[in-house]
């Protein structure tokens, strides 16, 4: 199934095209690595399936609702994004009851406890969120993403500033997610990262999708196993075809 629709969507800022005419199409048990350079598209991307930016033309669909209809898509979306701005005097544990009271309602299944509890947050649950390591806050807005079990976890650089445990702790989290057939869209500069977790890699090169490729396609087409080789041997490709 089609969770997320996006349909020749367009965005400029000032003269600079930042998305161009891109449509993707991103389905449940998938996980999928959006990457490419500084300034191709993906921040941009990401904010415009949150609503946070607005195309100038195209459509993003969610479960095939125009996202501009309601802000209600967004119930059954948890981000992580690639920087926390919390309240810097608020405690952790004010927090969590923070996003518990806006978002009212308790998921079907209960609370997703699981990062909560493997990155033992309750050990810093009476300290504020300005204290705390750039780590640390990674750990929080991870373990909140995940926080209301959504269909669909959008992680921008997620990674960044983990420790090596909290890393893989991490990517147990996404392939399980995976594996419940959720949705889970992860942006990285760290293809290392991403070995592990992604099923398709998108390519974003100045607001165009380079390529849009399953794991196993790209591992066939490329006879590589490491994503940072599969990705160079198909930019180098791309540069083949274009002279």
């Amino acid at each position: 199934m089609s969770l997320i629709s996006i349909k020749n969507v367009s965005k400029k800022f000032g003269k600079q095209t930042v998305l161009d005419n891109i449509s993707l199409d991103f389905k449940d048990g998938n996980s999928i690595a959006l990457i490419g350079p500084n300034g191709s598209g993906k921040t941009t991307l990401i904010k415009a399936i949150l609503g946070l930016v607005l195309p100038d033309s195209g459509q993003i669909l969610v479960k095939n609702q125009t996202i501009s209809e309601s802000p209600q898509y967004r119930e059954i979306i948890g981000y992580m994004p690639q920087l926390s701005l919390f309240p810097q005097n608020m405690k952790v544990q004010e927090l969590f009851a923070l996003i518990e009271n806006i978002r009212k309602e308790k998921p079907k299944n209960g609370y997703d406890v699981s990062l909560y509890q493997d990155f033992e947050i309750a050990k810093m649950r009476y300290k504020a969120l300005g204290t705390l390591s750039g780590g640390m806050k990674q750990q929080v807005s991870a373990a909140l993403a995940f926080y209301f079990s959504p269909e669909i976890i959008i992680l921008d650089e997620p990674t960044a500033g983990l420790d090596p445990l909290s890393n893989e702790i991490l990517k147990r989290k996404i392939n399980t997610a995976q594996q419940d057939e959720r949705l889970v869209l992860t942006t990285s500069h760290i293809l290392s990262d991403l070995d592990e977790i992604c099923s398709h890699v998108i390519y974003l090169m100045e607001g165009k999708v380079l390529f849009n490729k399953s794991i196993d396609e790209m591992r066939s087409q490329t006879k590589e196993n490491r994503l940072n080789k599969m990705v160079a041997q198909l930019l180098n490709s791309k540069q083949h075809e274009q002279n």
